[in-house]
């Protein structure tokens, strides 16, 4: 993982963390027959030992506190998920030595939560009828009331987050594509990954389109924000100048492409199937391109879930 400089010592004191990162980039031709002119590729991001994309932020996010003496002994790891960071926050803060809370949705998978526990995190839930906003609203409450017992790692604030993604997910979409692609597709959880990935991109070829999928509201996907309402919380690491496109996918589609997906090879989240969806619509429009999108995570997560009903 090509990470910033004065972080490598950290790793070296915790080889189990180099694992994470150097995923492949697999195609997804899917769509070959109908779209011979359209190549997809996608960063099989569930190969990661905690089993998604939020591996590499966390990761980053940690190591950096670490680094600057925000993160130090006798504070608890602090932060909100719907789930996938929540396990790698569990998992990387075991290796690293540290206790974690996490505040998460009532409604988060069964699967989600048990590792999370397996990893010996604490759970803190909110009403999932209030929306993922309650979650992060809650979290800030809990920091504010006992700052001196939490380092709250703030992972839709934090700029590590971002440069997680423009240091290692968008270098090695560079590297794997030879620099050539027309089209990242990818939705906004904390915005860290469109944000650091889409300025990797642009500044080695601005002419890359950024094409960001929306899902509805209400039920939703479970990762994604639908940022359609006034009242949604808008991450403040997002930079939206960076979006040339949005796309709606409802969560209907989303499972439908999970579908289609695990019966070409590739068992994976309800996000994943929001995103090649949102490929699709794009690319049947644009009618030729090579489009590079993310798997975030793996299907198994999901099984308590609608998703495989």
């Amino acid at each position: 993982m090509a990470w910033d400089r004065r972080l490598q010592p950290l790793l070296a004191r915790h080889p189990a963390l180099r694992a994470i990162g150097q995923t492949p980039l697999v195609p997804l031709d899917l769509f070959r027959d109908e779209l011979p002119a359209v190549e997809v590729l996608a960063k099989h991001e569930g190969l990661n030992p905690g089993g998604s994309l939020k591996d590499r932020p966390v990761l980053r996010m940690l190591l950096a506190a670490l680094l600057d003496g925000r993160l130090r002994p006798g504070l608890t790891i602090l932060d909100s998920s719907s789930g996938n960071a929540g396990i790698a926050y569990a998992m990387v803060g075991r290796i690293l030595g540290y206790p974690v809370e996490i505040v998460i949705p009532d409604n988060a998978s069964v699967e989600r939560t048990r590792r999370m526990r397996a990893h010996g995190a604490r759970l803190v839930f909110t009403d999932a009828l209030a929306g993922y906003d309650e979650a992060l609203r809650e979290v800030r409450r809990r920091f504010e009331a006992a700052p001196d017992r939490y380092f709250f790692c703030d992972q839709y604030g934090n700029a590590d987050n971002w440069r997680a993604h423009y240091e290692t997910t968008g270098a090695e979409i560079l590297a794997q594509t030879g620099g050539r692609l027309s089209h990242f597709v990818c939705g906004v959880g904390t915005g860290g990954t469109l944000t650091g990935v889409a300025r990797r991109l642009k500044e080695h070829d601005p002419r890359v389109r950024v094409v960001c999928v929306v899902p509805e509201a209400f039920p939703g996907v479970e990762g994604l924000k639908p940022l359609g309402s006034p009242d949604d919380i808008v991450p403040a690491i997002l930079d939206g100048g960076l979006i040339d496109e949005r796309v709606d996918v409802g969560v209907e589609e989303s499972y439908t492409m999970c579908v289609r997906l695990a019966r070409a090879g590739f068992f994976v989240g309800q996000s994943s199937g929001a995103y090649v969806a949102g490929v699709e619509c794009v690319a049947r429009r644009a009618g030729a391109g090579r489009f590079v999108t993310v798997l975030n995570d793996i299907g198994e997560r999901y099984f308590s879930t609608r998703l495989w009903d």
